[in-house]
Parts: C-alpha cells; structure tokens; sequence
C-alpha cells in the first residue's frame, strides 16, 4: 500500500508541476509602419509563460542585433509572465529581422512581417 501511495504522490506533483509549464505568446511589431531607410523601433512582446526561464533576442538576418533593452519580468494572475525587448533598426530591403525567443529547452524565431 505504501508503494501504490508514492506513485500516487509522485504522480500528483508531476501533474501539478506539468499544469503550470505554459508556452509563450510572442508578438513581433514595429513601432511605427515599416519604411525602408527609415530608423524605427523592433518590438517583441512575450506573454503568458510559465516558468519564467526564458532568453529573447532581436536578430537580423539571423545575427542578434546589439544594445537591445529589455523590460523587466513582470507577473499576471495566475503566475502567468511577460517580457517587452526592443530595439532602434532602420529596415533595408533583402534583410530579415526576427525575434528568438527560447523557454525551457525550446528555441523558435518569429519574424517581423513589415508590410511593406
């Protein structure tokens, strides 16, 4: 009986533990439209995760983008985290400039769609 408790704990906790690991929602966006040859600022906001072990940086062409500021870590109901980074660019035709955000031990880009 002891041992079927354990389990039962063991299995209880990891749930528990499961439930609260939550992805981020990432939305990449300049400040103002985008202009080619005009300075503007990349935007990346990042909500809605859980735990917050997370590393976001602002790339272009793959090539992270120095001097780029950062909000600090804030909280929702529901210890549910967000993050703000930022960036001054000024947008070249052919280049490519995204968001790479890693949570836990997943990495993913999101690309800055200028309408352009």
């Amino acid at each position: 009986m002891n041992i079927f408790l354990s389990f039962l704990v063991v299995g209880v906790i990891f749930c528990a533990v499961e439930a609260t690991n939550s992805p981020p929602k990432v939305q990449v966006y300049s400040r103002n439209p985008g202009e080619y040859g005009k300075e503007n600022k990349l935007i990346c906001y990042v909500s809605e995760f859980h735990p917050p072990d997370i590393e976001i940086k602002l790339m272009k062409n793959d090539v992270e983008i120095p001097d780029a500021k950062q909000t600090d870590l804030s909280f929702e109901q529901g210890w549910r985290f967000h993050l703000t980074r930022s960036v001054s660019f000024t947008p070249k035709d052919g280049e490519t400039y995204s968001c790479r955000v890693r949570h836990l031990k997943t990495t993913k880009d999101y690309t800055w769609e200028s309408n352009m």
